[in-house]
């Protein structure tokens, strides 16, 4: 039961099927922007146990369908071009949402189109849940705090945030996600996950998506000077991709509605990130001072306990060991190989 209020009504029941004697049915997961970066990712881990079918539903505004190419075409997998923002008709049993652009690049290019994804998408994936009895995960974001006064944050903390700033249709958007998942979980006695995650990094992330550590991985193969926005003291904690889907996974198969942090309480200023990142791939890159970008947080540190005690999560991949392997996959997509 979540710890924000009792439920309403019992859950919807989903399809006979499940409780039928003569009938052993696969889990079947559909995953919302399953082609982007953390989708991918988690579509692999989700392929791996043959029990699950797995239906990944993308519009590619920011995902490729080169992310998914190892499993098109595999029986227990299927692949539709659709956007949250329009009905879904489908049958399963576990909503994995994750739709919506997550980088300040794509998301202040289409302003309107992320907050409709975040409200609309998320209305929709809801009423979907509904109609057919399944769980549903939402993938919130750290940008529900804002730039925190608290700090590290922790889940109670209701943020700090800027309702007409120019990020405003991502963290307002979350946040209202969050609302609408709440207010399904005790009107119609949804099932219901919310993971609050912090920032992620790993192999298939956009190279030019303007998020710290793809851009200066990028800069230090292409040996270009390292951008680091100004004072430069700002932090970030920095989870691996692998060690974030086991968090979403072990959220949406616990009994804890949540919101609960999951992201890696190593923190780094912007400067440290850019030290270790020339120290690992170019020692030779310069490293610059540029102009901030408006409403960018000064902290970001997650406080995980919950996740420690409820979940039995926590991250195990360090900064030092995860760069070299984003590292790999980036020389690779820009055809730069790493000089003996």
């Amino acid at each position: 039961m979540g710890s924000n209020g009792q439920t309403t009504k019992s859950p919807p029941s989903p399809s006979p099927l499940r409780n039928s004697k003569f009938f052993q049915s696969n889990m079947r997961i559909l995953v919302t922007g399953g082609a982007g970066f953390i989708g991918s990712h988690l579509v692999d881990r989700l392929m791996q146990n043959e029990k699950n079918e797995v239906i990944v539903v993308d519009n590619y505004f920011t995902g490729s369908k080169d992310n998914l190419k190892q499993w098109i075409g595999h029986p227990r997998f299927e692949l539709i071009r659709h956007d949250v923002t329009e009905p879904l008709l489908v049958e399963v049993d576990q909503i994995y949402h994750l739709a919506c652009p997550a980088s300040p690049i794509f998301y202040k290019y289409n302003p309107v189109k992320t907050i409709k994804t975040n409200v609309m998408g998320t209305l929709n994936m809801l009423g979907l849940a509904k109609r057919v009895g399944a769980r549903i995960l939402l993938t919130s974001t750290s940008e529900v705090y804002g730039d925190p006064l608290v700090h590290p944050q922790e889940e109670s903390y209701w943020g700090n945030v800027n309702p007409i700033g120019v990020r405003s249709c991502y963290d307002e958007g979350k946040r209202v996600a969050e609302t609408l998942m709440f207010d399904y979980h005790r009107q119609h006695g949804i099932e219901i996950r919310i993971a609050r995650i912090f920032n992620t990094y790993g192999p298939r992330m956009n190279i030019d998506d303007g998020r710290v550590v793809s851009n200066f991985i990028a800069q230090a193969i292409r040996g270009e000077s390292l951008t680091v926005q100004l004072p430069g003291t700002q932090t970030r904690s920095f989870c691996y991709v692998s060690d974030m889907v086991d968090g979403l996974i072990r959220l949406m198969e616990g009994d804890n509605t949540g919101p609960i942090n999951i992201g890696n309480p190593g923190e780094f200023t912007m400067v440290e990130l850019a030290e270790t990142v020339k120290e690992l791939i170019n020692p030779n890159v310069k490293i610059i001072s540029v102009e901030n970008t408006p409403d960018d947080p000064r902290q970001r540190k997650p406080d995980i306990t919950k996740a420690k005690e409820l979940l039995g999560w926590e991250p195990k991949v360090k900064l030092r060991d995860g760069v070299p392997l984003m590292e790999e996959d980036f020389r690779q997509r820009l055809a730069v190989p790493k000089k003996v």
